[in-house]
């Protein structure tokens, strides 16, 4: 074992859900696992999604040797393009995720640029020091892998999301054998997936979904809509065998959809029947109780297919009264209020809506307490470290390894930023932090947005914003001219009337008394009136001109 010191630094996904991001140091050279994006919450007003601060990775560039990508979700490789802006090395994926990041960089732009090698899970790549083994995983999409990453410091086993499904819609469980392998070898440290860590028992087959979509089916007397994710291949291999099963053509609709679906019927991840696939507007003109649509938009965003509809301005078709509508999926963390609003919206249009509370049309990929602890088991790690989950998550699962026998000290909880070493075996946390902040992508614009930005968007969307024109003289400095007040989301401008008159006088005073700074004096005076007067704080924004 090398007395040289291995570096684990995860620039996204721990602390949070999303936005996956993990770094492996040793020496000179870097090996990435993973480049995912988060979705906004709630109060991110305008961002479309949120990637990992990638600066030190841009600060240490020419170390970098390689980035493995464990899954095709979007949390695990949302953020490849941006990534692939700064470094420009090869990138490790089993076939059907190379497929979806295909897809995904040719739209960027970056198809030809990125290195993109194909490996099966049962093989060893060597990248730099890093000897990297892929094992299959189940999870709630084909071709998933968990990684056992031999350094010269020690073996790393890093899960990836996971489950134990005995019974995985496409045949293939996830590789024991393997996992008691590393166990024999000894594991230095396990990295393990924790979402579910508050979740007791074992997480549900993905077979289940299949009963419930029988059931969909045979209940169903009009159309059948179905929202998922567009990586969701083996939603679709469902979706396909329950339409061809009770006699429905299936047309699939939304560009990533679409493409999803190409790539993986080429690639021989889907079986679906030639006659069964139609185009969209082939569908719309047959009987509704002979049609299946899948589409995206099951996290209830505005723009999205399901949440147009849900409001009637979807372009390509309506919904219609007595549609049934699927919600295959489970919502984001910090999304169930748009989910659940555009749920209502669904029903109060006339659609039967069918979604997880209700029916099992979805199970989590990610494995629950039991499936935890038989990890630990098998893998018996000299020192875990849970990761991908937020703080509480992470916590609990710490908890449970604890109640299997590993000591607290062979524990640690990190964050994003934090630094775990193995130096001669031993572990430590260093003091050093890396920059692991929220990198906002809004439209074009990636890392232009501060937390200030953000706080200036949520203050206009609560309360609104007030503009005051000032004119004052040249030569004095006095007011010429009452101010001018415009006001846009505050309250309404007949109702307003008084309280501006009033506003006025109190921006007129305090420009005569200003000594210095009129435009910051009466922006004060102005806040400070409306706040008292409404107990409203609208953003207040003060022009200052002068007269020729």
């Amino acid at each position: 074992m090398s007395s040289e010191t291995l570096r684990i630094i995860p620039l996204g996904g721990l602390g949070e859900v999303g936005r996956n991001m993990m770094v492996y140091e040793y020496g000179d050279d870097i090996l990435v696992v993973d480049s995912g994006l988060m979705f906004p919450e709630n109060d991110m007003l305008g961002i479309d999604y949120i990637i990992p601060d990638m600066t030190y990775l841009e600060q240490h560039k020419e170390q970098v040797r390689g980035i493995v990508i464990t899954h095709g979700h979007e949390d695990h490789i949302g953020a490849i393009h941006h990534l692939l802006n700064i470094v420009n090395v090869p990138i490790y994926a089993t076939p059907l995720t190379r497929g979806l990041l295909e897809v995904k960089l040719g739209r960027n732009g970056l198809g030809s640029k990125a290195v993109l090698n194909t490996v099966q899970a049962g093989e060893t790549v060597q990248i730099g020091p890093f000897k990297v083994e892929f094992f299959h995983v189940c999870h709630s999409i084909p071709d998933g892998v968990g990684l056992g990453i031999e350094t010269p410091a020690g073996l790393i086993v890093h899960s990836g999301d996971y489950k134990f499904d005995h019974t995985p819609v496409d045949g293939w469980p996830s590789d024991y054998a393997k996992l008691a392998e590393f166990s024999q070898r000894g594991v230095l440290a396990l990295l393990s997936d924790s979402t579910n860590a508050e979740r007791a028992g074992w997480t549900p087959s993905e077979k289940v979904v299949d009963a419930a979509l029988e059931t969909v089916f045979q209940q169903a007397k009009g159309r059948i809509i179905i929202a998922s994710f567009a990586s969701l291949v083996s939603r679709m291999q469902q979706i396909a065998n329950a339409s061809a099963r009770h006699g429905r053509k299936l047309a699939f609709v939304g560009p990533s959809m679409i493409d999803n679906m190409k790539m993986a019927r080429k690639l021989g991840y889907l079986d679906i029947p030639e006659n069964l696939v139609i185009p969209i507007d082939q569908a719309l003109h047959l009987p509704d109780e002979e049609v299946a649509i899948m589409c995206t938009g099951s996290q209830g965003e505005p723009t999205s297919i399901m949440g147009r509809l849900s409001v009637g301005s979807n372009r390509l078709f309506d919904l219609k009264f007595g549609d049934t509508v699927v919600l295959s999926s489970h919502p984001i963390p910090g999304n169930e209020e748009a989910v659940y609003r555009v749920i209502n919206r669904l029903i109060q249009r006339g659609a039967d809506v069918v979604y997880e509370a209700i029916a099992p049309v979805h199970v989590s990929g990610h494995a629950s307490q039991e499936e935890m602890k038989l990890l630990l088991h098998l893998t018996r790690p000299k020192y875990f470290i849970p990761i991908h989950g937020e703080l509480r998550q992470l916590h609990q699962h710490a908890r449970l390894a604890r109640t299997i026998g590993l000591e607290p000290q062979n524990i640690q909880i990190i964050e994003n930023g934090q630094i775990v070493e193995f130096t001669d075996g031993q572990m430590s946390l260093s003091d050093e932090r890396v920059p692991s902040t929220y990198i906002f992508v809004d439209g074009s614009g990636v890392g232009d947005l501060d937390p200030d930005v953000m706080r200036e968007r949520e203050a206009l969307s609560r309360d609104g914003m007030i503009m005051v024109n000032m004119t004052l003289s040249r030569d004095l400095g006095q007011v010429v001219y009452d101010p001018q007040i415009a006001t846009h989301g505050f309250m309404l401008p007949r109702e307003a009337e008084q309280l501006f008159e009033n506003t006025r006088q109190q921006a007129i005073q305090a420009a005569s008394k200003a000594n210095g700074n009129i435009k910051r004096d009466v922006e004060e005076a102005v806040r400070e009136h409306i706040y008292s007067e409404t107990r409203r704080r609208p953003l207040i924004f003060v022009t200052v001109s002068r007269t020729f």
